[in-house]
């Protein structure tokens, strides 16, 4: 695979990451929408809906899940790192390379390796949630686990093909 060829398929995950963030992003309006209409409804109405709740929590899981990679994309999680931001932008690839191949790509393996189980028990009994007035929809929210992982690991990968080409390039100056 030639250097052009491995930067379109970053590229083709950065976009799809992107898509998934700015789709998922949505939600946080609907979270919005639907806290309001729980806060009207108890304190003004005094009603609850565990149903409404639910939907909140979901949204809300969906939402983080599902940017993450986008986030990664964008240089947007926190760093812990005093050493990167004053680092070369050759040494910033060595770490997002080194990041990304002994973290990230490590922990995102585990994390379907246990979560797939999990989620398959989870679609076998359909599972709903335990309040009788709740969303019966408990193994959708449970898909999102491994999917979250294997999105940021998609992302990973796109950054281990950008760091790798960054290194690679003979104009990459050590002085930068």
């Amino acid at each position: 695979m030639t250097q052009t060829d491995m930067l379109k398929l970053a590229q083709g995950i950065d976009r799809l990451s992107a898509a998934i963030g700015a789709w998922a992003a949505w939600l946080t309006l609907f979270l919005v929408l639907m806290q309001f209409a729980v806060v009207l409804m108890r304190y003004v109405l005094g009603v609850g809906s565990i149903w409404l709740s639910e939907s909140i929590l979901y949204a809300h899981a969906a939402l983080f899940m599902l940017a993450a990679a986008w986030t990664l994309r964008d240089e947007g999680h926190v760093r812990v790192d005093i050493f990167y931001a004053n680092a070369s932008p050759r040494a910033k690839a060595i770490i997002d390379l080194l990041g990304a191949l002994l973290l990230l790509l490590p922990f995102m393996l585990v994390i379907v390796l246990f979560a797939t189980p999990y989620v398959v028990r989870s679609w076998a009994m359909l599972e709903r949630s335990r309040e009788m007035s709740g969303l019966p929809v408990v193994f959708l929210l449970k898909t999102l686990i491994p999917l979250f992982a294997l999105i940021l690991a998609l992302q990973g990968i796109s950054q281990v093909i950008s760091a790798a080409v960054k290194l690679r390039q003979r104009n990459f100056r050590r002085s930068e």
